[in-house]
């Protein structure tokens, strides 16, 4: 489960090459008078976390040698479970040293400080407006953390953006990082989550960057599917695939269904349920335990939700996209943005940077299927609530 944030993981040549240039972009920022930021972009899956781990580890093998006040930031309380759990694997780490940027914020303030290094995981959910309830009362968590910091290595990746208040895009974020400043960037282009080929994952981006699918060639009496070693499936009936997956958990384990934020779902203590035909599964409840949700064994009964597993590797995952995708009568795939449930997505925004809320909103449901459709190692599942997307795709 998420073997990604393990700080000894073997690199590839390409992740091998951005980690050399990104430690020695830090160990020049260090040295310069200016402030240094490196941007390092990347769809889900290809490995960002892996060198961001590594890189950390790096810094702070060095922090007694050269003194320096080094933190690694997460916007993401099941991610940051993870994170310091593993730093007790490393005597160089420290758990204190992982933080929510909240906490970093508002520390540093306190406390009149500012930090060497700070490194930043999954940028694209930091909050890009004030959000009291968070206990954050500054305009933006990127500008607090640089006016903090003297070097900012930060992982970015716009079709994660799942909130408005926290919607970040490339033009934002470049008018968040100030002129007089050291930049660089770097993107990895090789997903290495997903043992699938190319056509699986333009499958998925034909869907969620431009509403398009394809038919699939291959019909089983359940679902469709693909010719290809990745077990890619489409099916007609929600409580089949879920049977399924069962199997597959059952076999190889860490396996869990997740849906789109269709279904009504509130954070009261009581069960919420998604129902599909005969499929009746309740949402995941609050985790207040240090074990990450898909690391529960008992969460094969639950639906997750792309706040439980973004960020993380499943061996298979299910994916139930609700009734905000439609297939209207002009053939073609529509947004009905009314149907999505996810309240807190779409929660006021006081700023007026975003020109076209509709567009913005559209994209963050899009989002929200991307990352629910790369979490699977070795196969993925779906199911769609209107049926006419399955007939279509048969044809």
């Amino acid at each position: 489960m998420l073997e990604s944030v393990f700080p000894n993981k073997d690199l590839t040549k390409q992740q091998q090459g951005i980690f050399n240039q990104i430690l020695s972009f830090t160990k020049e920022g260090l040295k310069s008078p200016q402030k240094s930021i490196f941007q390092l972009n990347g769809d889900a899956g290809t490995g960002k976390s892996v060198i961001l781990t590594q890189l950390f580890l790096n810094i702070e093998t060095l922090a007694k040698q050269n003194k320096t006040d080094n933190y690694f930031l997460v916007n993401h309380p099941e991610l940051l479970k993870v994170y310091q759990e593993n730093a007790g694997e490393f005597d160089q780490l420290r758990k204190n040293r992982f933080l929510r940027p909240t906490t970093f914020i508002n520390r540093m303030h306190k406390n009149q400080q500012q930090a060497d290094v700070v490194v930043i995981d999954e940028a694209h959910l930091l909050l890009s407006e004030s959000d009291n309830y968070n206990n954050f009362t500054q305009k933006n968590q990127l500008a607090e953390i640089i006016k903090l910091s003297k070097v900012v290595i930060l992982v970015f990746d716009a079709h994660q953006v799942l909130k408005l208040k926290s919607y970040w895009s490339n033009k934002l974020l470049q008018q968040i990082i100030p002129d007089q400043v050291n930049f660089e960037s770097a993107t990895l282009t090789t997903q290495m989550r997903m043992q699938a080929p190319q056509k699986v994952l333009q499958w998925i981006n034909d869907l969620t960057d431009n509403l398009q699918i394809t038919p699939l060639e291959q019909e089983n009496a359940d679902y469709l599917s693909m010719d290809s070693d990745y077990d890619f499936r489409v099916y007609h009936d929600a409580e089949t695939m879920y049977q399924t997956l069962r199997a597959k958990n059952k076999e190889v384990g860490e396996s869990r269904i997740v849906a789109t934020a269709d279904y009504p779902s509130t954070l009261d203590g009581k069960k919420h349920y998604v129902n599909e035909g005969n499929f009746h599964l309740p949402w995941d409840q609050y985790n207040y335990s240090n074990t990450t949700w898909a690391q529960k064994p008992e969460t094969i009964n639950e639906i997750g939700s792309i706040y439980t597993v973004q960020g993380f590797d499943l061996n298979y995952v299910a994916v139930i996209i609700g009734p905000s995708i439609v297939y209207d009568k002009n053939n073609c795939i529509k947004i009905d943005i009314d149907k999505y449930e996810d309240q807190e997505a779409f929660k006021k925004r006081h700023d007026n940077d975003i020109v076209n809320l509709s567009d913005v909103k559209k994209r963050i449901i899009l989002n929200s299927m991307n990352v629910l459709l790369k979490r699977g190692v070795k196969g993925c599942f779906v199911y769609f609530h209107d049926s006419k997307i399955f007939d279509q795709l048969k044809k």
